[in-house]
């Protein structure tokens, strides 16, 4: 069942309901309930009739629970770190076997999210930087609360335990703050992510027709339908957990306003990088292996280099982690990792030559015009490496690039502005207008949320700020005949 569709709707308006009407104490069950409802009403269970899925994440949960509760109750440290590791082994076993081998098995919904939340909250025991919870119903509601289950954001344990199960009163602002938040999330799915998704089809499935400025307007709508597809599915799963008094951490910054590869995934999937930083990079920093490498590495490449080196082969095993972890595929391993990983090496290495650089040509880092340059400069790298995520293989997506440089390539705006496509002038003004709104939401809630600047206005003022943006959805958000909302990109590439 997909959030966009109206029985979700109606199903969460019902749920909210009956949530302030019930005692505080039954309120997680509750919650509980509708989790492992969702899941087995999910595309994956219902088309196969695949009942059987919801005992994989009940399983993955189980072994997390007892590893747990024995690494907190055991002194030696020998089995707190075999409980540590057979259960790692287990749920990562599972997801592997399930997502990755590719032997014909149906993997559950959301395998991807719930693995790494609950093993963030086993390393967290581990390391005796979290509590433990003993009870499965809460361990199960925190693995896979239902609004995570499509695109995350990954959690912390710490930061919602009292969230989750100690109950909430009524709060007006919450649920209204939470369903305004929703309807910016629809409104960037419906209305931007699905007119984007139409160029970026035409471009990527008959690549061979266009060339030149064609090629990278499409590789620039699929990097828009890709953005406002997930940060819309963040806002109304974020708008959906705070009408329950739950907040989710934030899982986009302004991405699009960075200035380096670097800032860009500080921004971009943030529980993700901050996942991987926390429980993979920094651990792995921590091995044998990685400790004694600079003292081997200092004689070649002197102490500095040295570090550098070390740093940049874990950095490697972190990108080329993430990229797996998009869906295994080389595509997504280079677009998404490996690619990245060579802007920043490369980046590092060369910023003493982009100092001299700038003092030669006199550019002062913090000046309007250099600022908007390296933004740019981001937006256009991670537009090459979503080509490749974008890309059945590795060569369609040379391809793409090869033919982006050949020609001027105006193919696209022949007999029309981007005619054929199914966006005339209307529906483009409609696209532009859409997203420099975007833009500018996005932009104000750096420094302020824009619901807390809405609510300082006249009450006049609010009612009709978000009427025109509910009818400009309902009325803007779908067209063309027999058109509908497609699922959500990322719950997609990663189930």
């Amino acid at each position: 069942m997909s959030i966009t569709s109206f029985y979700f709707l109606c199903l969460f308006a019902l749920t909210l309901l009956l949530y302030y009407l019930v005692p505080k104490k039954v309120q997680w069950p509750l919650l509980l309930l509708l989790s492992i409802g969702y899941f087995l009403t999910s595309a994956e269970v219902r088309d196969s009739h695949a009942w059987y899925l919801i005992l994989y994440p009940m399983a993955a949960v189980g072994a997390v629970r007892g590893a747990a509760i024995l690494i907190d109750r055991t002194k030696e440290q020998k089995k707190k770190l075999a409980a540590l590791i057979c259960a790692v082994l287990f749920c990562v076993g599972l997801l592997c076997t399930l997502k990755f081998f590719h032997l014909g098995l149906l993997a559950p919904m959301g395998i991807s999210f719930y693995t790494l939340t609950l093993l963030g909250y086993l390393f967290d025991v581990y390391y005796e930087i979290g509590p433990v919870q003993r009870n499965y119903g809460k361990l199960l509601l925190f693995g896979c609360y239902f609004p995570t289950m499509i695109s995350g954001p990954i959690m912390k344990y710490s930061d919602m335990e009292k969230q989750m199960y100690t109950g909430h009163k009524l709060d007006y602002r919450n649920v209204t703050f939470g369903m305004q938040r929703m309807l910016l999330g629809f409104f960037k799915k419906l209305v931007i992510s699905e007119r984007t998704a139409i160029l970026a089809n035409e471009i990527f499935n008959n690549y061979e027709k266009y060339s030149g400025v064609s090629i990278w307007v499409g590789a620039a709508a699929f990097t828009m339908q890709l953005y406002t597809d997930f940060d819309g599915c963040m806002d109304i799963v974020l708008g959906i957990s705070e009408c329950f008094g739950i907040r989710l951490p934030e899982n986009f910054s302004a991405p699009f306003l960075s200035r380096s590869i670097e800032e860009y995934w500080r921004r971009w999937h943030i529980s993700l990088g901050d996942w991987l930083k926390n429980y993979l990079f920094y651990p792995l920093l921590r091995t044998k292996f990685f400790m004694n490498l600079p003292k081997k590495l200092k004689g070649k490449l002197g102490k500095k280099g040295a570090k550098q080196a070390t740093t940049f082969l874990a950095m490697l095993i972190l990108w080329f982690t993430i990229g797996y972890w998009h869906g295994g595929a080389w595509t997504f391993i280079i677009g998404s990792g490996l690619l990245h990983w060579f802007y920043i090496v490369s980046g590092k290495l060369m910023e003493p030559l982009f100092v001299k650089w700038r003092a030669f040509f006199h550019i002062e880092k913090e000046k309007k015009g250099f600022i908007l340059f390296q933004r740019v400069r981001t937006f256009f790298l991670v537009m090459i490496g979503l080509v490749f995520f974008r890309s059945a293989t590795v060569p369609d997506a040379l391809r793409v690039l090869g033919r982006g440089v050949s020609g001027l390539g105006l193919q696209l705006f022949r007999n029309g502005v981007l005619s054929g496509l199914g966006l005339d002038w209307t529906e483009l003004m409609i696209l532009a207008l859409s997203i420099l709104f975007s833009a500018w939401v996005t932009i104000h809630n750096q420094k302020e949320d824009m619901r807390v600047t809405l609510e300082k206005k006249p009450i006049w003022l609010r009612w009709i700020a978000l009427y025109a943006l509910l009818f400009y959805v309902i009325l803007l958000g779908k067209y063309g005949p027999g058109y509908s909302a497609s699922e959500f990109i990322y719950q997609n590439f990663k189930v």
